[in-house]
């Protein structure tokens, strides 16, 4: 008789119990249905802008942006997809792939990894889109590939001609400031270099 008492309130208890359980998930939904929405993306890049790759490694500096919202608050599991070129300079990612799709981390961040140069010296531009909840931004990274030996420095846009010119103004500078100590040594007094 007892048992038979005891059986209905644990039986109630029992299903008051899991009906409050499964409502928790109600809860939490209702939640974070109510978080504001995002509606502006900022992508800012991070690394990568004006990296110049050697060809001859052909390797280079991984992009990395970082996905904000309005706020300039990062934004983790944002898609950003990195775009190469098709042709020209440039390079591919994993298996000769030109694009690449990667998650924001939950500094915001996405890493373009194994990015691997061609052979193409020259400028290119990186294409990267984000995307959350709807809401996409866009921004380009510039790079260039070259040649970096000796000569690099013609590759990155300084002519020979340049080079020359400067190495000669330098070299006449030195020239003329030993010419200027030796003559005020012979004279018995110090040089004096007055700028005009």
């Amino acid at each position: 008789m007892l048992s038979k008492f005891f059986r209905i309130p644990v039986r109630c208890f029992l299903s008051l119990s899991l009906a409050s359980l499964l409502a928790v998930p109600d809860v939490a939904v209702s939640s974070a249905a109510q978080a504001p929405a995002v509606s502006k993306l900022n992508l800012v890049i991070i690394e990568g802008e004006g990296a110049i790759n050697n060809v001859r490694q052909r390797t280079a500096r991984e992009p990395i942006v970082q996905v904000e919202d309005e706020n300039h608050k990062p934004i983790a599991g944002a898609a950003v997809v990195f775009t190469l070129p098709q042709s020209g300079p440039g390079g591919s990612f994993a298996n000769g792939a030109k694009t690449l799709q990667v998650m924001s981390d939950s500094k915001g961040q996405a890493v373009a990894k194994g990015l691997r140069m061609n052979n193409v010296s020259g400028k290119f531009q990186i294409q990267v889109e984000a995307s959350y909840k709807g809401v996409t931004a866009t921004t380009t990274i510039n790079q260039a590939n070259a040649v970096l030996t000796a000569a690099g420095a013609s590759a990155v846009g300084i002519s020979n001609k340049v080079l020359i010119v400067l190495g000669a103004a330098a070299s006449a500078a030195a020239a003329g400031f030993v010419v200027a100590k030796t003559s005020g040594e012979k004279a018995g007094r110090p040089s004096v270099i007055r700028g005009q």
